[in-house]
Order: C-alpha cells, then sequence, then structure tokens
C-alpha cells in the first residue's frame, strides 16, 4: 500500500492593492503596510506642472476629467496603494455661498469673511451636492479607471477646520476668529457648526455613493484648539458626519488626520474614526502604546524628507517607522503632514520601494 499523497497547500491569495488598503483600515492582518501620500497628486509632480501651464487650479478641480487626470498621475508613476481625489476643502464653503479664489501673492482668498449670524443665515446647505456634481463625476471616472486594483480615497475638511477659514476669509497667519465665536458666542458658533456637519456629511455620503472606498477627514487646524475646547469645537462633529455615515461594515471606513492634536486621543477616538492619522510632530511608536488595537494608525514620515534628504536617507527613516510599527495590524504608511512642492522624485520612490519590500 502506497502512502497517501500530502495534501497540495493554496499559495496564499495575492492582494490587490485595494484590498491590501480597506483590509488595514479595518485592521485585518495584511502582507505590508498600505502606502499613499498626502498631496501625493500636484505641485511635486512634472506632468502636473504640465497642466498647470494650462488650466488654473479651479479648472482643474472642477473639470471632472482633468481632475480624475491629476489624481491619476501619481498612481501612474508610483503604484500607490490609493488614489486620492484631486480637489479643495474650500469647495463646500463655496458649495454653500462663500467662493474662493487663489491670490497671486499665494494663499487663498474668499469672497467675504463669515462675521455674524446673518452671514451664518445665508449659506446655503441644500444646494452643496448639486454644485459639487463636478466631484460626483470625477469620482465616477476614477472609479472606472481604477477598477478592483487600487483603492480610492474621498475627503472632506472638518467642521472646525472649514470655520476657521470661513471666518477669515481665506488663509491668514493666525485662525483666530472662529475660537474666539466659541469662547465668546457658542450659540452662533454652533449654529455655523451644524450647518457645516450637515454639508460636509451630505458631501460625503455623495462620494459613497460615487464609489470611494474610504473617506477622510482633514481637521487641518486641529491643533489650534486648546484641549480643552477640542471634543466641543471640533471632534463632536466629526463624531456626528461618522456616525451618519456609518460603521465601517457597513459602510466604508473613515480616516481622521487632525495636525498638531496631540493628547486629544480619546476625543479623536471618540469620534468614530477606523483610522488615526499621525502627524510627524508626534512619536508613531508612542502613539501606538497610546492607541487600543482595533484602531489603525497613519503616518508618519516628515514631509521634509522628501525636500531636503538623499533617497538613502528617506529610505532608512522609512524602515525605521515600519520596524515601529510591525506587528501592529491597521498601520497604513504615509507623510505626517502632505507632499511638499520641493520633493524629489527620487525620494518618493525610494519610500515606496521601501514600503513594498518590508518584511
Amino acid at each position: 500500500m502506497t502512502a497517501a499523497a500530502a495534501p497540495i497547500k493554496s499559495a496564499p491569495p495575492v492582494l490587490t492593492n485595494r484590498r491590501r488598503f480597506l483590509d488595514a483600515c479595518r485592521c485585518r492582518a495584511v502582507d505590508r503596510p498600505p502606502v499613499w501620500l498626502m498631496r501625493q497628486a500636484g505641485r511635486a509632480l512634472p506632468e502636473y506642472r504640465q497642466l498647470k501651464e494650462k488650466h488654473t487650479f479651479l479648472q482643474l478641480v472642477q473639470t471632472p476629467e482633468l481632475a480624475a487626470e491629476v489624481t491619476l498621475q501619481p498612481v501612474r508613476r508610483f503604484g500607490f496603494d490609493a488614489a486620492i481625489l484631486f480637489s479643495d476643502i474650500l469647495v463646500i464653503p463655496e458649495a454653500m455661498g462663500q467662493p474662493y479664489r487663489f491670490r497671486e501673492t499665494g494663499g487663498i482668498e474668499m469672497d467675504f469673511a463669515v462675521t455674524s449670524r446673518a452671514d451664518i443665515e445665508k449659506l446655503s446647505v441644500e444646494r452643496v451636492t448639486g454644485r459639487l456634481s463636478y466631484v460626483d463625476k470625477a469620482l465616477r471616472l476614477l472609479r472606472k479607471e481604477l477598477g478592483d486594483q487600487t483603492a480610492l480615497i474621498g475627503f472632506s475638511g472638518s467642521p472646525w477646520t472649514l470655520a476657521t477659514f470661513m471666518m477669515e476669509g481665506g488663509s491668514a497667519r493666525q485662525h483666530t476668529r472662529a475660537l474666539a465665536l466659541f469662547r465668546e458666542d457658542p450659540k452662533t458658533y454652533f449654529t455655523l457648526a451644524e450647518k457645516l456637519t450637515a454639508a460636509v456629511t451630505a458631501y460625503l455620503k455623495m462620494q459613497v455613493a460615487a464609489g470611494v472606498d474610504v473617506l477622510q477627514i482633514f481637521d487641518s487646524n486641529g491643533g489650534n484648539l486648546p484641549a480643552a475646547d477640542f471634543q466641543e469645537a471640533s471632534g463632536r462633529w466629526m463624531r456626528d458626519i461618522i456616525t451618519a455615515i456609518g460603521t465601517p461594515e457597513a459602510g466604508v471606513p473613515v480616516i481622521v488626520f487632525s495636525l498638531g492634536t496631540h493628547g486629544n486621543w480619546n476625543d479623536l477616538a471618540a469620534t468614530g474614526a477606523s483610522v488615526l492619522g499621525i502627524d510627524w510632530q508626534f512619536s508613531l511608536a508612542e502613539a501606538r502604546k497610546l492607541i487600543p488595537e482595533g484602531t489603525g494608525l497613519q503616518g508618519n514620515l516628515n514631509p521634509a524628507l522628501l525636500a531636503e534628504a538623499t533617497p538613502e536617507m528617506v529610505a532608512a527613516e522609512t524602515n525605521r517607522l515600519l520596524a515601529e510599527m510591525r506587528g501592529r495590524n491597521g498601520h497604513i504608511f504615509n507623510l505626517g503632514h502632505g507632499v511638499p512642492p520641493a520633493a524629489k522624485l527620487e525620494n518618493i520612490a525610494a519610500l515606496v520601494e521601501t514600503v513594498r519590500g518590508f518584511k
């Protein structure tokens, strides 16, 4: 009698970039951390600069075919696990009735600053999704192009961060008016925050319907808030948005990136985010200790390295961060902020290749 043949073991399924990214967002085991970069599309890429010679930023954002093209450029060049829609957080105020433009001297200028309850009352939530139909069209083009291979990320600014720009009337050295309103007249601030929460919720639901896999909320000015004020001024409104979108199992995972918000981990976790973005100013290893498993962590290479360092230095620092997170499900490799305009393409390539080769 011959011995029974040993059962043939099937090879583990090869993860697509899309599946790897989604699994990591849900803190499932993956073969390696997925990688994408905030502001991966745009000024650092020569193909983007060629487009920019022919079109304004707003034309690129508001023309679905152009927005889709700019979104795809870094994915074609570097093979990121996820693409993020090329757009701007200020499309929400514009759709509500507060247009914006870019100053020739740099920075953003809005048609007017929101300074009174009367200004807030003029803002329309109802018109948001209609006015942002160009985003819906761009996302549908992207979903078709990316297919099952690459994840698609949609995004919005947080109510707090949007309020800071809206009340200053654009870019400012210091965003002080929103905090002053929150402290001196909280009822009026809450009126603005409620409107923005409703607008952001409708906008993100539209993005989900158009086919995004994951959403990111940029609380870019969250760090301007003292820890004691964060929950009421920002955290609770992001929680309301995430609750309305649904659980990661029922809906889509949500990443919250709150720049400079250190020491508010409980408040950030209370938003219900699937993943918390960690900026470059905070230790990723320390964040791993403080944030319970079951919540993903995204980050957090210092973006300045892409402009100032060599590929070897970028690879070494990338490896260090990967090693710090070894064994922790839910790590998504990213920068601790956006790609700087002066980033060197060889440094971005070194970062991506290092993550891809990590074991």
